[in-house]
């Protein structure tokens, strides 16, 4: 098979593992993580691309759990395939693994409908993590990373508290959902939100569904920003 051509591998052990796309320029590249994601048990690559383009009809054919995309790429880039795989009828999680830390490249891929943003040069083991966590339907940043989400939204102007009481009641959202939110806001995981309230991972993970259903978000990164941008965090 020609190298600019997308990769395929059967399907050997049953409709039960994490499927997995990878779409990087560099066939090294994508060999290593291919090493590195199949040695998880019961993770799968199905799929290689070395460009955006080839990335998006790898989805189509392929229908991968997550599609791991390189930033730069030629022709199609990794932020455009973003675009164009979240444009797609029920899309994998996107996470976007990039050598360039900049802001720029962050906000871009989280506007074109990232999960997840992983500097290439983390550990093994945090990308098993990354890729098992945008599966599971969760954003995935890195703290650093957080943080200059955060800091963006706060620097946009801040609604009033009546405008954010009436956001809230709009939305329908309830006060312990209100206060799920705010918690999001700060940066809190599910684990530390759940030892806040006193609850089980499983009611906070309702709770957070529930939030991002009423207010039309994808990720709770939005939902920070949302928040910041209605003045409800605090």
């Amino acid at each position: 098979m020609a190298a600019d051509d997308v990769n395929e591998t059967n399907d050997p052990n049953g409709a039960t593992d994490l499927t997995i796309v990878l779409a990087d320029d560099q066939e090294l590249v994508r060999a290593g993580f291919r090493v590195i994601l199949e040695s998880e048990p019961g993770f799968r690559v199905i799929g290689e691309a070395p460009d955006g383009a080839r990335a998006v009809e790898a989805v189509r054919t392929l229908r991968p759990d997550v599609v791991c995309l390189d930033v730069q790429m030629p022709g199609v880039d990794g932020l455009e395939a973003a675009r164009r795989i979240a444009a797609l009828p029920d899309p994998p999680a996107v996470l976007i693994l990039t050598t360039f830390d900049s802001d720029d490249a962050l906000f871009q891929a989280l506007e074109a409908g990232a999960s997840g943003f992983l500097l290439k040069n983390a550990s093994p083991e945090r990308l098993i993590d990354a890729v098992r966590t945008v599966a599971a339907g969760d954003a995935l940043l890195a703290p650093d990373v957080t943080r200059r989400v955060i800091s963006r939204a706060t620097a946009a102007p801040v609604a009033s508290a009546r405008t954010a009481d009436g956001a809230l009641a709009a939305a329908g959202l309830t006060e312990r959902e209100t206060e799920v939110l705010r918690l999001l806001a700060r940066g809190l995981s599910n684990a530390e939100i759940a030892a806040e309230l006193y609850v089980g991972d499983a009611t906070v993970k309702t709770h957070v569904s529930n939030v991002l259903q009423k207010l039309v978000l994808r990720d709770r990164i939005q939902a920070v920003v949302w928040a910041f941008e209605h003045g409800v965090a605090g």
